[in-house]
């Protein structure tokens, strides 16, 4: 492509002049730099692009788009203000604008981004539709399927993803769209049909210096929607609710509680742990798009949680949106069986074992009133203190279930802090431990903290009798529990086949 029809794309204060070659490629990491590739120089978190532009060069980069010149390097040099939002319109550019070829649903929120993006996915593809999926876990385009390293890949990566799904047919795509993703303009020039906002609560605080910060880099997905495009919206949560009057999007909401919500969930049974509700259409205009379904139907889900309720509710009203039969739905979401770690069912024989991520406080009050809604002997709760957050996300935690404990009948809670089983970004502090356990202490309740993970999962299965729940809670502390624990039930129970014992972790990606 020509250099200067590139270049037209970005607003340029100034540059540096030097010999003017075709582009035959785009980089932000100078070891993917080659002959005749354009770099763009991106400030990081820990490292600055800039320093590496030389070695860009010596690679076969033949100019450059940064923030301060290098004057020692003899390239066209072309200064902006903001080289991230230069990656996002040159990557756009390159690629043709592959967003603007298919159907694209763009999915945040604090807890339930990769579950509602895999529930929609299913149920797309029960329709026959040949479909894209970007997120924490994979990236999807038709046929082709990688595993992911970043939920919102870098903009550069992302554009050539879809264009990949240009490639393969595609017709319509679902992204998970982290809070780090859109502030560090990641999903910069992409088109979006469809935006979803399920729930905002207390995460990644320290990563955007604020509860603000991040609530707005969240709520930027909704407030820069495109008009005519759709905003998916859950009333129930109170920070989401804020935004219906913010955006150019046609507003389409959902609700367990709020009356005015356009979709309600009423006859919602939670028994089992999985739930069966109706959805009511609460639209009475007969040109609107959802004039030809019916006004209430039945939803049966497979997977265990409140949480699973809101993500299907998301993935129902995206659904709608597209024209898909109330039939399709039903049996995507009946047949769906859930992503690895989200309030997972990973045993169910006389006793239960839920694995759970246990994120944030959002995560862990939905995560245990579930548990209040479900019918067991007792509960024991084995919980990976969360490492590298600070003293804030733990005591917020800690808080959140101590709130809980006196509810659910827990008087002893078992945590630990991992260290054989997380990474060194992962390690608990002294001070991460023991705000946790000074919250425990102050509200009654005993915490026996082990820094082994396999020993305190022994532990929590030695109290465990028949009829009785066990959750595996925490994040990275907690990734290998599951393969742990059902290590140690096979052990116990050896008149069980192995099959039956390890058939959650088919299909893992985490702790294997």
């Amino acid at each position: 492509m020509e250099q200067q029809a590139l270049i037209k794309s970005l607003d340029v204060i100034d540059q540096k002049p030097g010999a003017i070659k075709p582009v035959t490629g785009l980089a932000y990491h100078s070891a993917n730099a080659k002959p005749g590739t354009l770099f763009i120089c991106i400030r990081g978190y820990k490292t600055d692009g800039h320093k590496y532009l030389k070695s860009a060069v010596d690679n076969g980069a033949i100019a450059a788009v940064v923030e301060y010149f290098q004057d020692d390097l003899d390239i066209p040099q072309y200064l902006v203000a903001d080289t991230r939002a230069a990656l996002a319109a040159l990557a756009d550019l390159f690629y043709e604008h592959p967003s603007q070829k298919f159907n694209l649903t763009g999915v945040t929120a604090t807890n339930g981004k990769t579950s509602t993006t895999y529930m929609l996915n299913n149920i797309l593809e029960k329709h026959g539709l040949r479909t894209g999926l970007i997120g924490t876990v994979i990236i999807k385009a038709g046929n082709s399927i990688r595993p992911a390293d970043l939920t919102t890949p870098e903009s550069l990566d992302l554009h050539r993803y879809f264009q990949e799904m240009v490639d393969q047919g595609v017709s319509h795509a679902v992204m998970e769209v982290s809070s780090s993703g859109l502030e560090l303009k990641r999903v910069g020039n992409v088109d979006f049909d469809i935006v979803v906002l399920n729930n905002i609560d207390r995460e990644h605080i320290d990563l955007h210096g604020s509860f603000e910060a991040y609530f707005n880099a969240k709520a930027s997905l909704v407030r820069n929607a495109k008009e005519n495009s759709w905003a998916v919206l859950n009333l129930d949560c109170p920070y989401t609710a804020t935004l219906a009057e913010e955006t150019r999007a046609n507003i389409f909401s959902y609700s367990l509680k709020d009356e005015k919500a356009h979709c309600l969930v009423r006859n919602l049974d939670l028994s089992t742990g999985r739930a069966s509700f109706t959805v009511h259409l609460n639209i009475k205009d007969p040109a609107s798009l959802f004039a030809n379904y019916p006004a209430s139907f039945t939803i049966n889900l497979s997977v265990l949680g409140l949480h699973s309720v809101y993500n299907a509710m998301a993935a129902i009203l995206v659904a709608l949106l597209n024209g898909i039969p109330v039939e399709v739905i039903q049996e995507a979401l009946r047949s769906f069986r859930g992503v690895e770690r989200r309030f997972e069912l990973i045993f169910e024989d006389d006793i239960k074992v839920i694995d759970d991520h246990f994120a944030n406080t959002g995560n862990i009050h939905v995560t245990l009133e579930t548990l209040q809604l479900m019918d067991y002997k007792n509960l024991h709760m084995i919980y990976a203190i969360r490492g590298g957050r600070g003293k804030t996300v733990n005591r917020e935690n800690a808080e959140a279930i101590a709130y809980w404990a006196p509810r659910l009948g827990l008087e002893k809670i078992i945590a630990t802090t991992s260290i054989s089983h997380v990474d060194e970004k992962d390690v608990v502090t002294p001070e991460e431990r023991d705000v946790f356990k000074k919250v425990m202490d102050e509200a009654g309740v005993k915490a026996e903290i082990y820094e082994q993970l396999p020993e305190a999962i022994a532990h929590g299965l030695s109290l465990t009798n028949p009829g009785d729940v066990l959750l595996l809670a925490g994040c990275q502390g907690m990734d290998y529990g599951a393969a742990i624990c059902l290590e140690k039930v096979h052990h116990l129970k050896p008149h069980l086949s192995k099959d039956k014992v390890f058939a959650a972790l088919k299909n893992r990606v985490a702790g294997i």
